[in-house]
């Protein structure tokens, strides 16, 4: 299947290379390969060097600790995209989990935090996880209920997170925390850096619908002590990092849900073309080119949405209110895109598209956690309006 089409007055010669590189890295390490590690439950640990070395890692953080240099959005949307043409959100979400776990160590670490960690992170050495989502909370991240209580040179730390993406397997995880027990709402929360090997942090795996391949835990922390130079910032300043990160966040999950609609309609539109019924290809039937052209119509416009959007990002800023705005509402869309690609694909594919190892099959199981995920979508239009001073 072709790329996605974007607007050629937007791509520079450097956003065409970067997608041709990560559309081989697809093609190589990705797709031959999903099946049988949905199958496994997980891949192995030496694909993060491989993506790394392939120029993978590192959008949009400095370049002194590995990072790309001269990337914006619009790289994060050609990369997400065509990720996505692997068909595994489980593969990606582990490989990519880096990708929201290591930018508020670049933006608010100390010095020597970030030399210790973000290299590592960068070269795909470490693996990085973000620990956010509460038992009690959900997505209401000012209700969380973790603490870090500051005793010398440490804090202690006490709490559960869940859902937590590379839970098992991170070896550093920047972690939301509660520092000042009597604020409440978004006042007095932190962010932490903790390592997974500090005593009192156990991980249990969880079992989900969909995204086998990605490993997700139940985290706990039973007095962790915790170095105070893992402090990310200043105490109390966690939670407009928490929100600037899910700007970033939100808009790769419309990204790649607008790349897994493109692998639907690519893997349904080739079965169509050869798969015959009734003394005719399946595409020469009216309603079906018709199925089609309802698919196309959509992604085409979650694509021009999602253009302007990253364009809006690099250019307004991730903490302006109307970009805010437009990410949450792009992130609907673009999940919405997803879902009806999905199921038009799994109805054009018939018995074939109920059957484990198609894409289709696949992304269908897998859309609920793309429209829950950063923000389930009635947390977005909530969002959305209050940003918007309604």
């Amino acid at each position: 299947m072709e790329p996605l089409r974007l607007d050629p007055a937007r791509l520079t010669p450097e956003h065409v290379a970067f997608r041709d590189t990560v559309r081989r890295f697809v093609a190589r390490e990705l797709e031959p390969h999903v099946t049988a590690w949905d199958e496994a439950g997980g891949f192995p640990r030496d694909l993060y060097l491989r993506a790394a070395q392939a120029g993978l890692f590192g959008l949009r953080l400095p370049q002194e600790f590995g990072g790309v240099p001269d990337t914006d959005f619009l790289h994060t949307l050609v990369s997400c995209i065509e990720l996505a043409q692997c068909g595994s959100g489980g593969v990606l979400a582990s490989l990519m989990s880096h990708s929201i776990a290591a930018p508020p160590i670049a933006a608010l670490g100390s010095p020597d935090l970030q030399r210790r960690t973000l290299p590592r992170i960068l070269a795909g050495e470490w693996i990085a996880a973000l620990a956010i989502t509460e038992p009690s909370g959900g997505s209401d991240v000012a209700a969380l209920q973790t603490t870090a209580r500051r005793e010398g040179e440490c804090y202690v730390v006490n709490g559960e997170k869940t859902f937590i993406t590379s839970g098992m397997r991170a070896d550093v995880y920047t972690v939301a925390v509660r520092t000042d027990r009597e604020a409440r709402g978004a006042r007095g929360i932190s962010l932490l850096v903790i390592e997974r090997d500090a005593a009192g942090f156990t991980r249990t795996p969880l079992q989900k619908m969909g995204w086998w391949a990605s490993d997700t835990a139940h985290l706990r922390f039973d007095g962790v002590r915790v170095p105070a130079g893992n402090l990310l910032g200043a105490e109390g300043e966690g939670f407009r990092a928490i929100m600037r990160n899910f700007t970033a966040e939100r808009f790769s999950m419309a990204a790649l849900s607008l790349g897994f609609a493109w692998a639907c309609y690519g893997e349904a539109l080739e079965w169509a073309r050869q798969r015959r019924t009734f003394g005719q290809r399946l595409i020469d039937h009216q309603v079906v080119r018709h199925r089609f052209v309802d698919m196309l119509a959509q992604i085409e416009s979650t694509r021009a949405l999602l253009e302007d959007v990253a364009w809006r990002l690099d250019h307004e800023g991730s903490a302006d209110p109307g970009v805010v705005a437009s990410v949450c509402m792009a992130k609907n869309t673009a999940t919405r895109t997803m879902q009806f690609c999905a199921d038009a694909a799994v109805q054009t594919l018939g018995g074939m598209g109920y059957m484990r190892g198609t894409k289709s099959e696949r992304i269908y199981r897998e859309v609920k956690v793309n429209m829950i995920g950063g923000g389930a979508e009635e947390i977005m239009k909530d969002l959305a309006a209050r940003q918007l001073g309604w």
